[in-house]
């Protein structure tokens, strides 16, 4: 990787880790997106599932939506989107059917992440969009952020905690 490519993963990953904690201000899982196009950021998102009670509410799905927006079309081909954990299937989805070439992120997911983890969908060649991935950018900070949320969670009295179910 390009020493200016390096350079400019750590910085917008640093603005999406920043964006992530914002998260968990509103009871959100701290897992946030930019999407980046010449460096200037088009959008940012965290998660909003349990704010909007929607599932599909991840931080990648609202920053490309906003992106498309701001760009008026829905083809962001020319931009790299950032995430703090790696994408889910649903979201990894709907990064090629954006046609986003390339994505970087920060945390592997063993559980669901579909950049190599569980799954390598961006590298399946039944598709029509290949994306190009960068994993494990500033990967401790990104594990950090997470780790430390679900632990607050756990040690939260049921009744205070936002996720609480009870």
């Amino acid at each position: 990787m390009a020493g200016d490519e390096r350079t400019q993963d750590l910085t917008f990953m640093r603005m999406a880790l920043e964006e992530a904690a914002r998260a968990t201000a509103v009871g959100e899982v701290p897992i946030a997106a930019l999407v980046v196009q010449d460096n200037q950021i088009l959008a940012q998102a965290h998660n909003y599932r349990e704010l909007w009670q929607d599932p599909t509410a991840h931080a990648e799905v609202i920053a490309i939506r906003v992106a498309a927006t701001v760009r008026s079309t829905w083809r962001l081909t020319d931009t790299t989107l950032y995430v703090t954990v790696e994408p889910c299937a649903m979201c990894i989805g709907a990064i090629i059917l954006a046609r986003i070439p390339r994505v970087v992120f920060g945390a592997w997911d063993p559980k669901a992440g579909a950049c190599g983890s569980l799954f390598d969908l961006p590298s399946e060649p039944k598709l029509n969009h290949r994306v190009a991935v960068t994993g494990g950018v500033l990967e401790q900070e990104s594990q950090a952020l997470i780790q430390k949320f679900f632990k607050e969670l756990r040690e939260a009295p049921p009744a205070t905690h936002p996720l609480s179910t009870q």
